[in-house]
């Protein structure tokens, strides 16, 4: 029997109509503007994400904040009292101390109910590649995986989701220390779009750099030509930061490679995320053959 729950947190970034149809359940992280607290779900029912880049575009400058280990034991102390364990895949360690403060938190629960079975997992990975990790992860549960079967899938598979993020506005680059200002005047003057992926240990880092969008895409879509195998078995997910007419470029891009209109996946990239890269960051992430 799968008498466990999946979980994740709204970094995945997947559309709420597809986290309903897997079945996950997500932990919503928060962000603030002007002092003002949200709560990022991704049905948007607390900030609508369109408003949040208007405000971002306007010169608003958020913050974001990590869920607390209160937090982590009250939820996980829901699915508990329904008799059911959890396996939680989280937002990357290498960008966020999310997964340190939730094992305090599965501690806390455990001092109160200590046969629980809870089961967090480093994801390694960001945004839309913890999406489609937990796509996958929840598609091997609807096949039928225990618990501990797909705690092992799971694991094996983090390090082989592929980020690969085009950014847009440098400021938030330059704001987050991964660019100099130099580099930020310099870039935007000449319209460098820096291209992102995530190491080996989850850190996001600087991968490349290409004038133009134009270059930028290709560029995304190379990589996926290059460590994708067969395209027509590969399951992408594209992400925009309020950026929908880059991102359905992108997918007739990636068609024209050769994946499956059906095995595509667009989602909006929320608050969390576009806080720390910004108005028109276009992502696409595969699994690597």
């Amino acid at each position: 029997m799968n008498d466990y729950v999946l979980v994740s947190d709204s970094t995945a970034d997947l559309d709420p109509k597809v986290v309903g149809e897997l079945g996950v359940r997500i932990i919503p992280f928060t962000y603030s503007i002007n002092d003002e607290v949200f709560g990022y779900y991704l049905d948007e029912r607390d900030g609508d994400i369109s408003d949040f880049y208007g405000r971002l575009k306007k010169g608003a400058m958020p913050v974001t904040s990590q869920v607390n280990p209160i937090t982590y034991k009250e939820y996980f102390e829901q699915i508990v009292k329904e008799g059911k364990d959890v396996l939680y895949i989280c937002f990357s360690s290498g960008l966020s101390g999310s997964y340190h403060t939730c094992l305090l938190g599965i501690d806390m629960l455990k001092d109160k109910y200590p046969d629980a079975n809870v089961i967090a997992i480093d994801s390694l990975c960001a945004s839309v590649g913890e999406g489609l990790l937990l796509y996958k992860a929840a598609k091997k549960k609807q096949e039928g995986l225990g618990i501990n079967e797909l705690e092992s899938w799971i694991r094996d598979k983090c390090s082989h989701i592929r980020h690969w993020f085009m950014v847009e506005d440098l400021f938030h680059l330059k704001r987050g220390g991964r660019i100099s200002t130099v580099e930020a005047m310099v870039g935007s003057a000449l319209k460098i779009k820096p291209i992102l992926s995530v190491d080996e240990e989850g850190k996001l880092f600087v991968k490349s750099k290409t004038r133009g969008t134009s270059k930028a895409l290709e560029y995304l879509v190379s990589k996926l030509v290059e460590e994708g195998g067969d395209l027509k078995k590969q399951q992408v997910v594209l992400g925009h930061a309020d950026a929908p007419e880059k991102v359905n470029r992108l997918k007739e891009m990636v068609i024209d490679v050769g994946v499956l209109p059906e095995n595509i996946i667009i989602a909006p990239i929320g608050p969390v995320i576009g806080t720390h890269v910004g108005a028109g960051m276009t992502a696409l992430v595969f699994e690597q053959s």
